[in-house]
């Protein structure tokens, strides 16, 4: 769908990662305990886990906002939380091949598959794009998130409500923002 044939903004907050994977587990945890509220209207929340491709054909129904929610490794202390903001590419670019194993598709993946979408079917990806990570302590195989990220879920719900709040958060937390848990 077209976004101009949309009657408004949407939001979709998607959980990503493998239960099976421990931390892993950590996007799929923190959306369903944030579906369990009450949200506004305009916002969906979707446990993809690990069906990306899935994914990238829900955001073609047109959203105006994609949080991602993912377990994400950048150095720090296992149970940080992160907000970055996804940079689209600039104008004219040629979207690259995405790998397309379903199973084992980062944001990256799915954007880049929703970018071929968009140009195939004409249809336009989310105008903004964030990813609400937790620094994973362990993805060893094995169900269950390690005591420092499932003590960062509640946390990431607090930071996902307030980002939902806020239209446009501040450049310094939305390039980014850490809070230690």
């Amino acid at each position: 769908m077209n976004a101009s044939a949309r009657p408004g903004p949407r939001t979709l907050v998607a959980g990503i990662g493998n239960i099976f994977l421990g931390d892993d587990g950590f996007g799929v945890e923190t959306v369903r305990r944030l579906a369990a509220l009450g949200l506004p209207a305009h916002v969906e929340t979707a446990d993809i886990g690990v069906r990306g491709v899935h994914l990238a054909y829900q955001l073609l129904d047109g959203y105006d906002t994609l949080v991602l929610v993912d377990a994400t490794a950048r150095g720090g202390a296992p149970g940080t939380l992160y907000v970055i903001e996804h940079e689209a590419a600039g104008p004219d670019p040629e979207p690259p091949a995405p790998a397309l194993d379903g199973h084992r598709m980062t944001p990256d993946t799915v954007l880049a598959l929703l970018a071929t979408l968009c140009a195939g079917t004409d249809g336009d990806p989310p105008r903004r794009v964030l990813v609400v990570g937790c620094e994973p302590a362990s993805v060893e195989e094995g169900i269950g998130l390690s005591a420092p990220v499932s003590d960062a879920v509640p946390e990431a719900v607090r930071l996902i409500e307030e980002l939902l709040r806020d239209d446009e958060p501040s450049a310094a937390q939305a390039s980014t923002a850490e809070a230690s848990t």
